[in-house]
């Protein structure tokens, strides 16, 4: 299998505008992220896909690879999409978030074993997923949650608490899903054309599109605690952990 990871990254984030043009240590927060994901080895070729000539710009002067979109997408995995006609010889593409800096490589390791042997062989799109246990986090719309069944298999996405808690003897474990996918390529263009259906709409979760067309996400537990820079707090804590 030829494996690559594309970095999907927009420039007007809703929350923090040019977030991943902010400065963190010695280089910007996109940057760090496309050095953290080659650093792991586990890739055969890593590129940055944008929609900003000043993302692709700022890629390229710290040494990597940047492809600049040709048109607006409504998700990172329609955005990757488009960039897969320059690696016509990958077979797993990995979606790693432009927003996470500190990206590791156990937890890509975990999601690229889950396509290998006879196990592997059915699987197409998979997924991250660690355990929440802050509660305040649990009722947070902005951490996704998600319920899987006893293979690890993604049964829904949500923002809002899943499982519901109605009988409070019962002590469910929460997950909050990382959004980091790997594709098969057929899977990754075949996602491109599916509609958007309303779960998808209502929640703005993009994997929702896969199981409302019956498509399995195979889900991979990890206890990656990264820093997703989704805010200039969130900024500050990066700056503080990177200065540990």
């Amino acid at each position: 299998m030829k494996k690559i990871a594309l970095i999907p990254a927009r420039y007007g984030a809703s929350r923090f505008p040019g977030k991943l043009l902010q400065q963190l240590g010695d280089k910007s927060v996109i940057a760090h992220t496309y050095h953290a994901t080659r650093n792991t080895g586990l890739f055969d070729d890593v590129a940055v896909v944008c929609d900003h000539e000043s993302i692709r710009e700022d890629v390229l002067r710290h040494g990597g690879k940047a492809i600049l979109s040709s048109r607006e997408h409504i998700c990172g995995t329609d955005r990757i999409a488009e960039a897969l006609s320059f690696f016509p010889d990958a077979t797993i593409i990995v979606n790693v978030q432009g927003d996470e800096p500190f990206t590791q490589k156990k937890p890509l390791e975990k999601l690229l074993h889950l396509f290998e042997g006879s196990d592997g062989a059915s699987v197409q799109v998979a997924s991250l997923m660690q355990e929440l246990k802050d509660p305040a986090l649990v009722q947070d719309p902005n951490y996704v949650k998600v319920a899987v069944d006893k293979a690890f298999n993604a049964l829904f996405f949500s923002r809002s608490v899943i499982p519901y808690p109605r009988d409070q003897d019962v002590r469910p474990i929460y997950y909050e899903h990382i959004g980091i996918y790997a594709f098969r390529r057929e899977a990754l263009l075949d996602f491109t054309r599916l509609p958007v259906g309303p779960l998808e709409a209502a929640e703005k979760i993009e994997c929702l599109r896969y199981l409302e067309q019956g498509i399995r996400m195979k889900m991979a537990l990890t206890d990656y605690m990264g820093i997703e820079i989704d805010t200039p707090e969130d900024l500050q804590k990066a700056q503080q952990f990177l200065n540990q």
